[in-house]
């Protein structure tokens, strides 16, 4: 299909952790693009996120809930929207399992909400980010896009409802949406409750790290930059109805993890604090990625252990954007 172009993106989620890098990686790539940027700004939103672009005239951002009909209709209303990637959703397993019904609201309702203006404005696509949680736990090989949802967290299951309320607007409606599931994240900006970010801070303030059941949970760590890239190629390329995986092969226990930020920060693995599995825990998430590596020759660019040291020594430069953040009581 021809390649499309945009004038007006609506980010929603933009001052989180993979939102605010989107928003970096198309204002750099596109300077002509006009990105509007909301965010509800709960704990994990943070405007510190963009600093470096609230000058920039392109950019806007706008305080607001996605499932805020009439802020939402406001936006819609008064200019055109060509395209919206919803970042915007709880996602922290942990905060779901305490309590689910936020979740539900967010991700599944605020999601209704938007592609309810997207269908009566008539955007040009609606780019959902999903995750890989909603195919469950896999002990052998790897998830395709058709394989069945299974998920196993309030989390992950408010992303799943979230993906069937888009499947049945596309099939119903004929409105133009793609659907993106990608791996685990990692990089500048990820809010300190998410692991990586949570050890390399208890690390450097000497407190322990608490690594749940045997540590031999395995998840895909993907580059933040590396994901963007992708989610560009797909806003632009990707087919309308169609749902694309994100990974980037790096399949590692939670323990090689954990021992990894150890060896980077020159500390005792005696700092591993072994705490009770959380229920529902998913032992392996694995996609296979071959739809978008075959359609878009798409792969991504960074090495995991120099990413994964890069981004530990962000968090030891930029004690100010996360003390703040951990100051708030919200770990």
């Amino acid at each position: 299909m021809e390649e499309r172009s945009f004038k007006t993106l609506l980010v929603t989620g933009g001052a989180g952790f993979i939102g605010s890098n989107f928003i970096h990686y198309i204002l750099k790539k596109y300077p002509e693009y006009k990105v509007i940027n909301l965010d509800k700004l709960t704990y994990a939103g943070n405007l510190e996120n963009l600093k470096d672009v609230e000058d920039n005239p392109n950019y806007m951002f706008i305080r607001g809930d996605i499932a805020n009909k009439n802020i939402i209709d406001k936006i819609f209303g008064s200019r055109k929207i060509d395209a919206v990637i919803n970042f915007a959703a709880e996602s922290h397993v942990d905060r779901s399992i305490e309590d689910p019904g936020v979740f539900i609201q967010t991700d599944i309702y605020g999601t209704y909400v938007l592609l309810e203006a997207v269908r009566k404005y008539n955007s040009d696509v609606f780019l959902q980010i999903s995750t890989d949680e909603v195919y469950g736990s896999i002990e052998k090989g790897s998830f395709k896009e058709e394989d069945p949802l299974k998920p196993n967290s309030p989390y992950s299951a408010s992303k799943a409802g979230a993906e069937m309320i888009v499947r049945s607007f596309y099939k119903t409606y004929g409105t133009p949406v793609i659907i993106t599931r990608t791996t685990n994240n990692f990089g500048p900006y990820q809010f300190p409750e998410k692991l990586i970010p949570l050890f390399v801070t208890n690390l450097i303030d000497n407190i322990k790290v608490p690594l749940y059941g045997d540590g031999m949970n395995v998840r895909d760590w993907i580059y933040v930059e590396d994901n963007c890239v992708a989610l560009d190629i797909v806003l632009h390329k990707g087919k309308t109805g169609e749902v694309y995986n994100i990974g980037a092969g790096n399949e590692k226990p939670n323990i090689w993890i954990t021992k990894k930020i150890i060896e980077i920060l020159g500390r005792s693995e005696d700092m591993i604090e072994p705490v009770t599995d959380r229920p529902g825990h998913d032992r392996r998430y694995s996609v296979d990625c071959s739809k978008i590596r075959n359609e878009f020759n798409w792969n991504t660019t960074y090495d995991f252990e120099e990413a994964l040291e890069k981004t530990v020594h962000w968090y030891i430069n930029n004690e100010d954007w996360w003390r703040p953040l951990i100051k708030r009581k919200y770990l």
